[in-house]
């Protein structure tokens, strides 16, 4: 890479680190492209991005940042994972890392917290953006289908009584 492409990487990584809900740090030594491929897919499924950059560029991109702290984490065979989803990022590398042992997470930051493992995991058992809208908008329909369900109820009770008085007068 001459020093223009570097810069460019920096500069992409600069706006990665700023622009995302969430960014995890893990080793991947020992994964083949295949399973590489299969966490990138996974990753973009959930609206998220993962990356693979020298980890001096990462550290030159991550100064002056929120998460500068995230550079303790980058030694080694680094990948990035990031969302702009607070949480998406966490729970694709979470379960990732469950069933891929080669997938080692190191770490992350979500704005400018940094996370060790622990925090990883704690983003990544919340629910999620779009579980939230869902659990949202199931409570706002909740009263509706109860006060349907209540009108609806005194005329089922009073055919159900007239059915019963007219079995007992036959």
């Amino acid at each position: 890479m001459d020093r223009a492409q570097k810069e460019k990487v920096v500069d992409e990584l600069g706006q990665i680190f700023e622009s995302s809900g969430v960014v995890v740090v893990s080793h991947y030594e020992g994964m083949t492209v295949a399973e590489m491929q299969d966490l990138r897919a996974k990753m973009s499924e959930a609206g998220g991005s993962v990356r693979v950059a020298k980890n001096r560029l990462a550290k030159i991109a991550l100064n002056g940042q929120p998460c500068e702290s995230v550079s303790e984490y980058l030694t080694g065979m680094t990948v990035l994972a990031y969302s702009e989803d607070p949480v998406a990022a966490a729970k694709v590398v979470d379960a990732y890392a469950k069933e891929n042992d080669k997938l080692v997470i190191l770490g992350g930051a979500m704005g400018d917290t940094a996370l060790d493992v622990a925090g990883v995991k704690a983003v990544a058992s919340m629910p999620s953006r779009e579980e939230l809208i869902a659990s949202i908008v199931g409570c706002i329909g909740a009263p509706a289908s109860n006060i349907a369900g209540a009108i609806g109820a005194p005329a089922s009770n009073i055919a159900s009584i007239l059915s019963t008085i007219e079995e007992k007068a036959a």
